[in-house]
């Protein structure tokens, strides 16, 4: 046996001490010799050649037989995709780059997209150091020490790139972070890509998306991009391949290549017409008398249908069909089988591993289960058998994964919807339960019986009573009692049952808001205002629980042990579920009185009106209704900050978000300015009315109002600083409402507010993050200073302190969105609002913000940069440093992996909440071919966007 140490150098290749081998865990290493020092017998290698034929899982293995059979003459090369050349030439290209570059091969279920990810790894192996990873992408510590360990090769001497195949979407930035974050503890200095991240990812939705861009950005049918899509679909290229290999395989295999479904269905061009002549034995099938080996292949093809890449180990499938009493004896799987056999396949992912067992094709699958539908046996009843029959007391940690992604697992919408959050609100199983008994109940004149109508709530009561320590099946129940069945009652059961099942889980906790949510907001119910008021107040009380137990995860995920995972972002959904509550309330209320509109707004108290209210016993909801207004003022201020001053890094904000917020706190600040309230509350209630109460209001002004509302800020925000003992945050308003007016060719005054903002500098411990901002902004040099101020690195500091003690924990794990940049000119009117960039970006002022400035492809666009002023830097020891007239200062990188290789540079200077950020570094050295043909690339390169990853419980 080889010992597979061999891994390719700039030089050709180099054997490697066992020691590096022992040391990868979750890396799957495709050595440079590998098998190559192997003898693989005959038997060994027409079983492999075979199954990957008939549909198994493609292995190492099957690569290096086909290139044996190639050599030697007695078969062709394994077949290449059209996608082959476009990846190797993209993964070619992006090793001009730096740092960690991605490649993405987008490809649809049963189309071959993983075994062409695989044979792309397999022909660069000489080249690159390539790897598969086997663990979960979350544990980005571990990944990138091993990943950093196989680019040294255990040497700083002996550096190659990596290339590494991740067959699921998740978080990239977080292990690209951990990859750069462990290549500067090492002190590696780097000039090549550390790890070219392939990315093999299995979705429709995401390719839906990706096409969408393409159109949307204006690329043609062809153009260069870091995406892959591979289809169910043939070109006439690959047509004729496979019919060249078709004809060898006949020849070779004779009969027995037509139950090659694997290989036929992809040279059918996947056909309905050859799947249906595959599946043509279950014809017969009849819904009773089931024998054990039909029941085994329900399972099999449901499970298979409606879960990619999922299967059942060999030693449970033979447990269950030896209660077949027609077969006596230890008969092979293969035999009990029979006549079903050729639609099922065996595999094995190491000798250490079961042997595995799963349908020839997601295609024949799906179809088998449509036929044993047409045959009378529903999915519904193919589920609870599945979980009663087959599915043992204690079931393997893999098949309960399998079990919950079918009954649990939501998918994006195939309406043609391209966001991100719009995912379906159920499983894709109990969305065709329910569209069966939706046509069920159509071609009924009669009306269903209730057990009828809830085959769907069946199953997944089976599998809450089965796994009866899990949260997740209860929990899925709940949102379909409430949202299909309206049954309140029972959703609010198995919404505290879930609770009682996972008391500590925020997500969990969530579902019993909405029950109660969906309750008060169903109109076919007509309530009365007391029957709202209860409701509200138990959706409330339950989405306050969820809020504290959010905060609670947050504060215990800053542990130790668990620093080497993703850190997810503050659950926000409790605060915005009680947003949502306050606002159906309102209008319900309203709608039955208007003077309920006074009482919410708190212009007149609750007990003044009770009699045209028309109900004395409302007064006991006195407490709840005094104190909405406030709580909607301080959830909607929250829901500004945090999106204002930072952005998710799974997935774009949605706008409804930041929309019902801000429409729930106009509702109750109300529409008028009380006469009786004095003059500077007066001012303060125009603040609110426009949305700009807070500094996260006043910098989110762009986004939401004209330039005329802009100077009616400056005029009250300066109203304000004119009076007595006026606190320091309407000094930092007023400037900063300023500043954001300062690009829209109106007359601002150009004064210097440098002293005024230093004699208002309230106590360090006290002194806002947004306060150190305008220090910032105020004192950063221009070009024309002969010497920057000498505390500028103190103010650096001083911002950064701030931001930790403020708003540190709030944005763990979101990337903080940068506020102004850094253009020519002087004074305050040198800073370039973000979202004029954007403006200048997309050309449309009225397009929702939505740029993913981590990727920083809004700096190759020329108006854009026309409004920058270029800095000098330098980078040292993985930090970066502006540099002003022979003064530097140190500030943040954008990207981690700008930082690789020391050197001069230049990048374009912005402004986050916690201090400077350099933005788009370029080094400065003499331009090679390599570099040219990068920068023109990048200039072609179309907009990212961030991978799908994690679906939490309860949609917004």
């Amino acid at each position: 046996m080889s010992s597979k140490t061999a891994l390719p150098t700039s030089a050709g290749k180099k054997l490697f001490s066992e020691e590096i081998r022992d040391f990868f865990t979750v890396l799957d290493v495709i050595y440079a010799d590998q098998f190559e020092e192997e003898t693989i017998d005959q038997e060994t290698a027409e079983q492999a050649a075979e199954k990957i034929l008939r549909g198994a899982p493609a292995e190492w293995l099957n690569f290096h037989i086909s290139d044996l059979a190639e050599s030697n003459g007695t078969g062709s090369s394994f077949i290449k995709r059209d996608g082959y050349k476009r990846l190797v030439q993209q993964i070619h290209k992006r090793r001009n780059y730096i740092g960690t570059p991605t490649v993405k091969l987008l490809h649809q279920q049963g189309c071959g997209g993983t075994t062409l990810a695989m044979q792309v790894l397999w022909e660069m192996r000489k080249t690159l150091r390539c790897a598969a990873l086997m663990g979960s992408p979350l544990e980005c510590t571990k990944i990138a020490k091993e990943v950093v360990h196989l680019f040294t090769g255990g040497s700083k001497d002996d550096l190659n790139t990596v290339l590494l195949l991740i067959n699921e979407e998740f978080i990239l930035e977080h292990l690209q972070d951990s990859i750069m974050a462990e290549i500067e503890e090492q002190q590696i200095d780097v000039d090549i890509p550390v790890v070219i991240l392939f990315i093999c990812v299995r979705s429709d939705h995401a390719i839906l998306k990706t096409e969408h861009y393409r159109e949307q950005e204006g690329f043609m049918k062809g153009h260069d991009s870091d995406y892959v899509i591979l289809k169910r679909t043939l070109s006439d290229t690959e047509k004729e391949k496979l019919d060249t290999k078709k004809e060898e395989l006949s020849r070779k295999y004779g009969a027995k290549a037509s139950q090659f479904h694997g290989f036929n269905i992809l040279h059918s061009n996947f056909s309905q017409d050859y799947i249906q002549e595959a599946c043509a034995v279950l014809n017969t099938v009849g819904r009773k008398n089931k024998p054990p080996k039909t029941q085994l292949l329900s399972f099999l093809s449901l499970l298979n249908a409606y879960v990619p890449g999922s299967y059942l180990l060999e030693s449970d499938c033979l447990d269950f069909l030896r209660h077949d009493n027609s077969l006596q004896g230890d008969l092979s799987l293969v035999t009990r089988m029979q006549p079903f056999s050729h639609l099922i396949i065996s595999f094995q992912h190491d000798k250490s591993c079961e042997k595995r067992i799963r349908m020839a094709h997601p295609m024949i699958a799906k179809h088998c289960t449509e036929l044993l539908a047409i045959a009378g046996v529903p999915r519904s009843d193919t589920a609870r058998n599945f979980l009663r029959r087959f599915c043992p007391d204690e079931v393997s940690p893999c098949l309960f994964g399998f079990i919950k992604d079918l009954l649990t697992k939501r998918e994006h919408k195939k309406d043609g919807s391209i966001e991100d959050s719009d995912l379906e609100r159920f499983s894709t199983l109990i969305l065709h339960i329910n569209e069966m008994e939706d046509k069920k109940q159509k071609k009924s004149a009669s009306v269903l019986k209730v057990e009828d109508k809830n085959q769907s709530a069946s199953v997944l009561k089976v599998a809450s009573k089965k796994f009866d320590k899990n949260s997740l099946f209860p929990q899925a129940l709940a949102r379909l009692c409430y949202g299909e069945l309206e049954d309140y009652k029972e959703a609010e059961f198995w919404a505290k049952e879930a609770i009682k099942r996972d008391p500590k889980k925020s997500f969990i906790a969530d579902t019993l808001g909405q029950v109660h949510k969906n309750h008060l907001r169903n109109e076919k119910l007509s309530l009365k205002p007391r029957q709202l008021l209860q409701l509200a107040q138990k959706a409330i009380e339950a989405f306050e629980h969820e809020e504290k137990l959010a905060e609670e995860e947050h504060r215990k995920s800053l542990t130790e042990n668990e620093k080497s995972k993703v850190q997810w972002s503050l659950n926000t959904r409790g605060q915005f579920g009680f947003l949502q509550v306050c606002n159906i309330l309102f209008d319900k209320l309203a709608n039955l009185n208007e003077t309920w509109k006074q009482v919410l707004t708190k212009n007149v108290p609750m007990g003044s009106v009770l009699e045209s209210l028309g109900d004395n016993k409302l007064f006991r909801f006195h407490h709840l209704i005094k104190n909405l207004r406030d709580e909607v003022e301080k959830k909607f201020v929250f829901f500004d900050t945090f999106l204002t001053y930072s952005q998710s890094v799974m997935k774009k904000d949605k706008s409804y978000v930041s929309k019902t917020a801000a429409d729930c706190f106009k509702k109750y600040v109300g529409d008028s300015v009380p006469e009786h309230n004095d003059r500077l509350q007066q001012t303060f209630q125009k603040l609110k009315q426009k949305l700009a109460i807070t500094s996260a209001g006043v910098l989110s002004c762009l986004d939401r109002t004209c330039t005329s509302d802009i100077e009616h800020i400056i005029k009250w925000w300066e109203e304000i600083c004119q009076r007595n003992h006026f606190p320091t945050d309407a000094f930092v308003n007023f400037i900063l409402a300023k500043i954001m007016l300062s690009n829209k060719n109106k007359a601002v005054s150009s004064s210097d507010y440098k002293n005024d903002l230093k004699l208002r500098k309230p106590p360090s411990s006290a002194t806002q993050p947004e306060y150190h901002l305008l220090s910032l902004l105020l004192f950063w040099p221009t070009d024309d200073e002969d010497k920057p101020v000498s505390d500028l690195n103190q103010l650096i500091k001083d911002a950064s302190h701030a931001y930790e003690r403020e708003y540190k924990t709030m944005f763990r794990s979101r990337y903080l969105r940068p506020l102004f940049f850094l253009g020519p000119g002087k004074t305050v009117n040198r800073f370039v609002p973000r979202r004029d960039l954007e403006i200048f970006w997309t050309k449309n002022a009225l397009e929702e913000s939505n740029t993913n400035w981590k990727n920083e492809s809004i700096f190759r666009d020329s108006i854009v940069e026309e409004h920058l002023l270029k800095v000098e830097g330098a980078v040292r020891n993985y930090r970066v440093y502006a540099r002003f007239r022979g003064t530097e200062v140190e500030v943040e990188a954008n990207r981690r992996d700008s930082l690789c290789k020391s050197g001069q540079v230049s990048f374009y200077l912005g402004f986050t909440i916690k201090g400077p950020v350099a933005f788009s570094v370029r080094r400065k050295f003499l331009v090679t071919e390599g570099e040219i043909q990068r920068q023109t690339e990048e200039k072609l390169e179309e907009l990212c966007f961030s991978a799908d990853l994690g679906t939490f419980s309860d949609a917004y």
